[in-house]
C-alpha cells in the first residue's frame, strides 16, 4: 500500500465512514480498492470504532455503485458542503 499524507490519510478515512460515498470513488480518487480501504481502516482506527464502521459498511448498497440507486448520482448529501 502507498504511504499517504495525514490530510490524504483523513480523506480517505472520513470519505469511508460517509454514508454517501461508494468505495469506487476512493478508489477513483486515492487508487484503493474496497478491499485496501478495509485493511487501511483496520490499521488506522480503533478496534471499536474498525467494527462500528465495518458493521454500518457491510451490505449497505449506497457504498457499491453497482447496488446503488440509479437515481442518485452524487457522493455526498446535498447540504454537506454548503458554507454556513
Amino acid at each position: 500500500m502507498q504511504a499517504f499524507t495525514a490530510h490524504e490519510l483523513s480523506r480517505i478515512i472520513e470519505m469511508a465512514w460517509e454514508d454517501r460515498t461508494p468505495f469506487e470513488a476512493i478508489e477513483i480518487q486515492f487508487g484503493l480498492a474496497q478491499a485496501q480501504v478495509i485493511q487501511l481502516m483496520r490499521k488506522e482506527l480503533k478496534p471499536s470504532s474498525f467494527r462500528s464502521w465495518r458493521q454500518r459498511t457491510q451490505g449497505r448498497s449506497s457504498k457499491h455503485l453497482a447496488k446503488r440507486n440509479p437515481a442518485i448520482s452524487r457522493g455526498y448529501c446535498p447540504t454537506q458542503y454548503k458554507q454556513r
